[in-house]
């Protein structure tokens, strides 16, 4: 019987895909909200939705069998009422709603919805006051601040890559670092726990309860040995500690080595994905502005004392780390290729946040050109789609999809 989750590198033809297609939540958001909500601009939903559309049909054109979020949540919802009734009282626990009235008011508002999907996408889209049936003003904050939403929109769940992801057999339900994101992952909770098909996977190695921050856009799978994860601005050092324990020491998990990679702690190097990732067995593509010399910290377990680490700094060029550990030549093509003007206008439009579907064959945006013809030139067989509106959220291919399923290489 084929394994549910199997993610042993970064490369490995891609069979099964978890997506978000955007909804309402792009249309809650405002211009005062944006920076709450990690937004730069306020994407057209209608276009967003078609581009969104264009990923998952030339996903499937490959054979990619194709995953939607609030399917897969509202699936484990009606597994039976209670897990709904739980669900709801997590989801306005999480969302801040602490008055016992408003509580009630909103439980018998989510119940009406006969269409457990359509109840779901609504907690992801946002809960207007002006929703709610006979809203009433009853705090001082209802009466000062003129704040539209009962519960905020989560316009960020397009990018499934962070909230949740797999790493070779396990799954994690990782630990935002934003407060309005940290409630995207109660939907992989839900997932992971009821499902009648993806529920109960046999390794967990992360849990959305611990204290350290980790996000899956820091999380590149260089093989089935070799875990890399960048310490961002949103992974935090202990997190990465403790998955290295868990891999190593509770689960034989079969990775050997964790890189701890020191990046910027800024939102253009938001995640080690938007700066660095895979294309095809030994080639890369990177942040323009990337230091030549990596701060890197190997983590392995410590033969002389069990259950503890060894942790050895690495300062060499980022193309020598890599060939270490893949035992094999480096191509590093840079995002926008040697003119700084190109690559950091790239990067911002996620020029290397490159998805492989198998090896040295990609999905990018169309718009960075100058980066997808170095991969051209560099042999890699390149998949655009259009991306006026999804990339005003800085995220690209990489960060929109999570893969759950690839061939091993």
């Amino acid at each position: 019987m084929k394994k549910l989750f199997s993610v042993k590198s970064e490369i490995g033809k891609l069979k099964t895909v978890l997506l978000h297609r955007p909804g309402l939540e792009l249309e809650n958001l405002t211009p005062r909200m944006l920076e709450k909500l990690l937004f730069d601009d306020i994407p057209w939903l209608n276009l967003a939705v078609h581009e969104h559309d264009y990923l998952a049909d030339l996903f499937k054109s490959r054979g990619v069998e194709v995953l939607y979020l609030s399917s897969l949540v509202s699936e484990a919802l009606d597994v039976n009422p209670e897990i709904k009734q739980k669900f709801i009282k997590q989801f306005l626990f999480e969302a801040h709603i602490h008055s016992e009235t408003l509580t009630n008011v909103l439980t018998d508002y989510l119940n009406s919805f006969t269409d457990t999907k359509e109840m779901v996408e609504k907690t992801m889209a946002g809960i207007r006051k002006s929703e709610v049936p006979n809203f009433i003003r009853r705090t001082l904050s209802d009466y000062i601040r003129d704040y539209p939403f009962v519960t905020d929109p989560m316009p960020n769940l397009y990018f499934t890559r962070d909230p949740f992801c797999v790493v070779g057999n396990g799954i994690m339900l990782n630990k935002m670092f934003t407060l309005t994101r940290s409630r995207e992952t109660i939907y992989g909770e839900y997932i992971f726990n009821y499902h009648p098909k993806y529920g109960n996977p046999p390794e967990i190695y992360y849990f959305r309860d611990f204290p350290s921050t980790i996000e899956g856009g820091d999380i590149l799978v260089l093989s089935d040995k070799v875990l890399a994860i960048g310490v961002s601005e949103r992974t935090h050092p202990s997190a990465i500690e403790k998955l290295a324990k868990i891999l190593f020491f509770k689960y034989k998990s079969g990775f050997q080595k964790v890189l701890a990679v020191d990046i910027p702690k800024t939102r253009s190097f938001m995640h080690l994905d938007t700066v660095f990732t895979q294309v095809d067995y030994g080639k890369f593509t990177t942040h323009a502005e990337l230091n030549d010399v990596m701060r890197v910290f190997e983590l392995s377990p410590d033969i002389e004392h069990e259950g503890k680490l060894t942790v050895k700094p690495i300062e060499k060029p980022l193309r020598e780390i890599l060939e270490h550990y893949l035992e094999r030549d480096i191509t590093l093509i840079p995002c926008g290729g040697n003119d700084l003007v190109a690559g950091s206008r790239e990067q911002w439009s996620d020029g290397a946040n490159t998805l492989a579907i198998a090896p040295g064959e990609v999905i990018v945006y169309q718009r960075n050109h100058i980066t997808n013809e170095l991969l051209v030139q560099n042999g890699i067989k390149i998949h655009t789609i259009p991306s006026s509106e999804l990339s005003r959220g800085r995220g690209g291919p990489r960060c929109m999809s999570m893969p759950f399923y690839r061939e091993e290489i």
